[in-house]
This record gives structure tokens, C-alpha cells and sequence, in this order.
């Protein structure tokens, strides 16, 4: 800890208990060296950094793969890992664009019953996506992107059609897709593309009807050269201290 301060780290109450936990064996950390900088944001942010082994696997698989699942509990990091990955090749000029989606089921898709403008409609559902890039580089410019186009975000409903060139593409809450959504959005994956798919599929919204896509994708494609699945557990929690505890006992009372 005194090392990460005089490098000039940040420390806030986050880092602090995963140091804790590390030290009282509780938290699995990156392999030694493995632990590098991922994006150096604008403003008052620090470096992003892997805390876990699991987050390290997830940012290796991202590199090394057109198509990635990340799948694990809340406070995981798997979507804001995600977001900091499509920041990074933004920055680096490796795709164009970053395009965010999101299955809007409590509304069942049925946007167009919903008041005011597209836009008006997707922001409830988007907005953990829109609060990640908003850590990492600011509101600022974050809303300049938007504005350009070089930041798009849509409901998973408004794919259907599209081929996605040169573009980062993060599907958030991905449990909640169905085995036909799912295959929709793969497909939309154009040239210079990558795709990052992020989920719980202990927390799916789906009718009982409905099987998720999430659940089912590994059994289609887990052994399709340049699909890589990444399966992030307790240990890679990184929130409050009380979620991991939270996590566990809802697992330890077989509740999903």
C-alpha cells in the first residue's frame, strides 16, 4: 500500500479493502507484472488498473479475441473493465467508435410507448454504461463524443440490420438476451470489430418462457476460434467490502 501512494496511485476506500483482502488471503491478485496501467484518462483520473487475477484473464482475452463473455456477479468490474478497454482503442485509434447496448426488458423492448425521444427512452437503460465512461474520462467530453457519433449507445431492438465496422462493441446485462438476440447481435460484428459481451445469469429478468442467451451461448460457441469466455467470481469483487459478503451469502443459501 505505502508503495502504490508513493507512486503516486490512487487510494481510495475501494482499493484500500482489496489490499486488505489481498494481504488476508481473501482476494486472488494479478500475477506479478501483470498489473499495468490499461488507460491513462483525461482530468483528475488515475491509471486504470487489473486487481484480480480473474480481471487480468478478462483484459488478456479482450486483446486476444474479436469476441469476448464476461460472466460473474456484481461488482466484478466486467463492465467497467469493458468500457476502459473500448476507451483504450479509441485512444489508440484501433476501432472508430464505441457503440453501447443494453436489452431493455422492463420495458420489453417496446420502446416506442415510452414518452419523449429516442434518446429520452434508451438513457434509463444505458445509464450504468454512460456512469462508467463518465469515471474514466469525464462527463465532458463524454457528452462531445456522444455528440459526434464517436460514442453511440442503443437499445439491443434498434440492431437488427446493422453491420458494425471498426467499432468497439460493449452488450451490458447480456442475461437478458434471448438465444435469438443473441445470435442477432453477434452477427452484427463487421471488419476491425470487436464485441464484448458482459452478464450475470444469476440475475435474468426473462420471462420463464425465454431462455437466455447468455446461458446457452458456451454450449454453441465455446469452441469457435476467437471466442473467449471468462468467468469472474467472488474473489474479483472490487466494490464495497459488504457486497462480496452479500454475494457469497445469497450463494451459500442456493439463491439466484
Amino acid at each position: 500500500m505505502i508503495e502504490r501512494v508513493r507512486h503516486g496511485q490512487l487510494m481510495d476506500e475501494v482499493t484500500v479493502a482489496y489490499l486488505y483482502d489481498r494481504a488476508a488471503g481473501d482476494a486472488v491478485p494479478a500475477e506479478e507484472g501483470a498489473d499495468q496501467p490499461l488507460l491513462f484518462a483525461a482530468g483528475t483520473r488515475t491509471s486504470v488498473k487489473t486487481k484480480t487475477a480473474g480481471q487480468q484473464e478478462y483484459v488478456d482475452a479482450v486483446r486476444n479475441n474479436d469476441v469476448v463473455f464476461a460472466v460473474g456477479p456484481a461488482g466484478t468490474g466486467k463492465t467497467f473493465l469493458a468500457v476502459v478497454m473500448a476507451m483504450d482503442y479509441l485512444k489508440r485509434q484501433l476501432v472508430d467508435r464505441i457503440v453501447l447496448v443494453r436489452p431493455a426488458v422492463e420495458a420489453g423492448e417496446q420502446l416506442g410507448f415510452l414518452p419523449g425521444d429516442l434518446q429520452d427512452k434508451i438513457n434509463p437503460y444505458l445509464r450504468p454504461l454512460f456512469d462508467a465512461l463518465s469515471d474514466i474520462t469525464g462527463a465532458a467530453k463524454i457528452s462531445r463524443y456522444i455528440a459526434s457519433g464517436v460514442i453511440e449507445a442503443s437499445p439491443l431492438a434498434y440492431m437488427r440490420g446493422r453491420t458494425l465496422n471498426n467499432a468497439f462493441v460493449i452488450l451490458d446485462e447480456a442475461q437478458n438476451t434471448t438465444v435469438g438476440q443473441m445470435k442477432m447481435f453477434l452477427t452484427r460484428l463487421g471488419f476491425q470489430s470487436k464485441a464484448v459481451i458482459t452478464g450475470d445469469i444469476t440475475q435474468i429478468d426473462l420471462d420463464t418462457r425465454d431462455k437466455s442467451g447468455l446461458v446457452h451461448v458456451r454450449e454453441i460457441l465455446g469452441e469457435t476460434e476467437g471466442v473467449s469466455f471468462v468467468e469472474l467470481g467472488g474473489g474479483d469483487i472490487v466494490r464495497h467490502p459488504l457486497v462480496r459478503r452479500i454475494v457469497d451469502a445469497f450463494d451459500a443459501a442456493g439463491i439466484d
